[in-house]
């Protein structure tokens, strides 16, 4: 049963993505379509890139991630087309024809587009706990789902721009000009406004308190609704003056306070670490000749190539599968030790110790046969 659980969840997600497509391709056409997906394409990549960047002290497994990107892109953009859409035909009952898209865009889309994308990351905290370590996690999982949401909206966005007014000229704001506004000026969005939810999550992950435990994440709920209210209500509502300033004194301040939290965040994650290679040393679980490499993002990119240059990328591989098992360890530790691991907490314990060890043998096994050097091994 538990075997066939993902496999449902994939085909009913494909099934969503196909239905998306479908109905998408059936508004603008297929040559928009396709332009669409083109233009689309280009943002999410760096945007993926940037959360993968920051997911390097413990990177979650890829499944997990894409898992996340899927959900969104599929999952989530189906549930609040629906909702939205109803919302919409509510509003031009109750407010006059043509309002409906004003509440469905200020009020409807908010709500529940970030509930849909809240949902994932929830999920993971409660049913997946191990791979919830903190504020870092929660961030990159709703990067991840955003990304996707936004890659499927923006599909259809580049698509009817193209649709309607072809690539643009200076009376007309064709595909250029929608990508200019949507994929270089504020790919960001989508992955802000869901990142206060990680945000709020990552937070009740690790607290010893039951009331944050419940309150962060609907603040961070909360936050992300406002914000993307905020967004949507200057771009629908107001004037260009009201959207720029919405853009230049609201959002990208925010982005810029996010960046300066994940900074924090990555050396607090550093130091947790540092702190528990002394034990695992005395324990003979790695050597001392590995610890300053071990302590550093930039030691373990340089012990990784050093392998990869002199023993191949299956031995830099093994040696990447073994740095995140000692920053897994070294993260559940600090969680037993602040009591935030929970009744689960020895036993994971257990387990990641043996995943450590062999991720150790794996690497050593990669690196058998070739001539080592200080770092070119396991044996930094």
């Amino acid at each position: 049963m538990t075997v066939l659980l993902p496999v449902v969840a994939l085909v009913v997600l494909a099934g969503c993505g196909l239905t998306l497509l479908a109905l998408s391709t059936a508004r603008v056409g297929l040559v928009a379509e396709l332009v669409g997906v083109g233009a689309a394409l280009l943002p999410v990549g760096p945007v993926v890139a940037a959360f993968l960047w920051v997911d390097r002290w413990e990177p979650e497994p890829a499944k997990l991630l894409w898992s996340a990107f899927a959900w969104g892109a599929c999952g989530a953009t189906i549930t609040a087309l629906l909702i939205n859409n109803t919302a919409e035909a509510v509003g031009d009952l109750l407010l006059g024809q043509g309002n409906g898209d004003k509440l469905s865009a200020v009020v409807s889309a908010p709500l529940f587009e970030e509930a849909a994308k809240g949902v994932f990351i929830l999920g993971v905290y409660l049913f997946l706990r191990t791979e919830f370590d903190g504020v870092i996690d929660g961030i990159v999982f709703a990067g991840f789902t955003a990304a996707g949401f936004a890659f499927t909206e923006n599909i259809y966005y580049f698509g009817r721009a193209f649709s309607d007014y072809g690539f643009g000229d200076s009376t007309s704001p064709g595909v250029i000009a929608a990508f200019v506004l949507r994929g270089l000026l504020s790919p960001f969005t989508h992955p802000l406004f869901t990142v206060m939810i990680g945000i709020g999550i990552g937070v009740a992950a690790r607290t010893t308190s039951a009331r944050t435990r419940v309150l962060a994440p609907i603040a961070g709920y909360v936050a992300a609704v406002l914000l993307h209210a905020t967004w949507n209500a200057s771009a629908t509502l107001g004037t260009a003056s009201t959207f720029l300033g919405v853009y230049f004194l609201l959002m990208v301040p925010l982005f810029g306070s996010v960046l300066w939290l994940v900074g924090w965040h990555r050396k607090r994650e550093q130091r947790v670490i540092a702190a528990a290679l002394p034990a695992m040393v005395e324990s003979r679980w790695i050597l001392p000749s590995e610890v300053e490499a071990l302590a550093s993002l930039h030691g373990r990119k340089e012990w990784r190539a050093r392998v990869r240059r002199r023993n191949g990328r299956q031995a830099a591989a093994a040696v990447e599968e073994y740095q995140a098992a000692v920053s897994e360890l070294a993260f559940l530790w600090h969680a037993m030790a602040v009591g935030t691991a929970g009744p689960t907490g020895p036993a994971h314990e257990t387990k990641l110790i043996s995943v450590l060890k062999q991720a150790r043998k794996r690497a050593v096994q990669a690196s058998a046969n070739r001539d080592r050097e200080p770092g070119s091994s396991v044996s930094a």
